[in-house]
């Protein structure tokens, strides 16, 4: 009997599990967890386990380890939280994403400073995209290992298995039917958007929105749109591009000064009421009845509603196409919500306008891509883009804490705007910091982040914009601290 028992016990020290060849004798004293969580991510990487695979019950391969239950719900959970597999109840644990980058990310050469200067031109997002560097904590940048790929893998095949051969033709400019009727549904049910399905027009995101848009207002002999100060940098680039001006009108802790607005003349703004970028507040209930009266006496407001659907501590804010649609030209997409690659967004625009838009974007393009269209109609039409989006807010709280803790703990001083909704943080610093060379010096350590300075035309306080959406909460702690070590080195 004590011979059994021994042999029991020198089993169990030995244990291990076919899944993988995963021997739990390889773990250090303490770190069964992070060794486990490191194998299944290395697996998923190198292709052993793909996407759509479903992972050993906990107990099973608890068991077959001889650990507790805990190290492996432990181990699925740091791979949940980073996107890379995706509770399905009965279903099991499944693979949704591969990881993006490999686990032990190699020394990189340090990035170009000439990245960051006081006046950054129109390829400065293209070169900080590029830049080397091991954490990217700018903001606009969503969670992309969370893509749902099983999902849209299952709804593509849906959409191929009923699609007739004329289907793959030259399509409707404005979009498939399809998907406009989609785009409806989820705007009434999400932003309080009462629309006919006719009247959207489907486009490749909010960045060809304002090409089009910028084309009627042209032929309306309107030169000049207003835009928030601070603002989106990208944004004013984008209407530059096309010839316009830019006047910047301030924002406040209420949000767009409308009195501003007024006095500028400008007949035309372009604003993000329900979040603000980058400051994050809201446009409060009396300056959105001033806007509108504003608006009913000629006034064209075009409202980009880039993230409204990402909110966590505040009740939902109704946009503003559904107060006046007479007056509001409206623009989204998925950019935030799904991914930039995609290259779906949609624009409403008055009734007035709606013609011309079509026709704007029948010469543009002749239509996007159609199948990607059907493909997210499908996502919206069975609820798993809503399923998808609450999967989101809850792990967006989750980095959107650890980084607000970070920023207490490492950047001593910085006042965190903006954290009740979005993607991002706004962190204003102390006065005499120059927010351009913080940047450059995190970016030489390895961190990307964006100056305030660059989304204003006026002089603005020394700040950083930081988004938290796309990397897991160890890389978030990570990335502060290295700001944090930038910072102290410049003081």
């Amino acid at each position: 009997m004590d011979r059994a028992k021994h042999r029991l016990s020198d089993e169990s020290i030995t244990a291990g599990a076919d899944f993988l060849q995963l021997d739990v004798g390889e773990a250090p004293p303490g770190g069964r967890a992070d060794w486990l969580a490191a194998r299944l991510r290395a697996a998923i990487a190198d292709g052993r386990v793909p996407v759509g695979a479903r992972l050993p019950a906990s107990r099973v391969l608890a068991a077959e380890l001889g650990v507790s239950r805990g190290v492996v719900t432990e181990a699925y959970q740091r791979l949940t939280e980073d996107g890379h597999v995706m509770g399905r109840g009965r279903a099991g644990t499944v693979v949704v994403a591969t990881p993006t980058e490999v686990v032990t990310p190699a020394p990189r050469p340090p990035a170009r400073v000439e990245v960051f200067t006081d006046r950054p031109g129109a390829e400065v997002f293209d070169a900080l995209r590029t830049a080397p560097a091991e954490l990217d904590l700018t903001p606009g940048v969503p969670d992309l290992a969370a893509f749902p790929r099983a999902a849209w893998l299952r709804a593509e095949r849906a959409v191929l298995h009923r699609l007739a051969p004329a289907d793959f033709g030259y399509g409707d400019p404005t979009g498939t039917p399809a998907l406009r009727l989609a785009v409806a549904t989820w705007l009434a049910r999400n932003r309080g958007i009462r629309v006919d399905p006719a009247e959207v027009v489907i486009v490749a995101g909010v960045s060809q929105a304002l090409g089009l848009l910028a084309q009627l207002l042209h032929a309306d002999g309107v030169h000049t749109v207003a835009v928030e100060d601070p603002g989106s940098l990208g944004v004013r680039q984008h209407l530059r591009n096309w010839q316009l001006d830019t006047p910047p009108v301030p924002v406040d802790e209420r949000g767009l000064r409308v009195d501003r607005l007024e006095a500028s003349g400008a007949p035309a703004v372009m604003l993000t009421p329900a979040h603000q970028f980058p400051t994050g507040v809201v446009l409060d209930g009396d300056r959105r009845r001033r806007l509108l009266r504003w608006a009913q006496r000629g006034g064209l407001v075009i409202e980009d509603d880039y993230d409204a659907e990402h909110r966590y501590d505040r009740p939902p804010v109704p946009a503003l196409r559904g107060m006046l649609p007479e007056q509001v030209c409206y623009t989204g997409s998925v950019s935030k919500l799904l991914a930039p690659a995609l290259r779906i967004g949609w624009v409403l625009v008055p009734p007035r306008h709606h013609a011309a838009l079509v026709a704007a974007k029948r010469m543009a393009d002749l239509g996007n891509a159609a199948l990607p269209q059907l493909v997210l109609a499908e996502l919206m039409d069975s609820g798993a883009l809503e399923r998808h989006l609450r999967l989101l807010r809850r792990r967006h709280v989750r980095r959107r804490d650890a980084m607000i803790r970070a920023v207490r703990e490492h950047l001593p001083g910085a006042v965190l705007h903006g954290a009740a909704a979005g993607l991002h943080l706004l962190v204003t610093l102390p006065g005499g910091v120059d927010d351009v060379a913080l940047a450059a010096a995190a970016l030489r350590r390895g961190v990307k982040v964006q100056p305030l300075s660059w989304h204003g035309q006026r002089p603005q306080p020394p700040g950083l914009v930081l988004g938290y959406a796309a990397n897991p909460t160890g890389d978030i702690e990570r990335g502060i601290a290295t700001v944090g070590v930038a910072l102290r080195a410049r003081s």
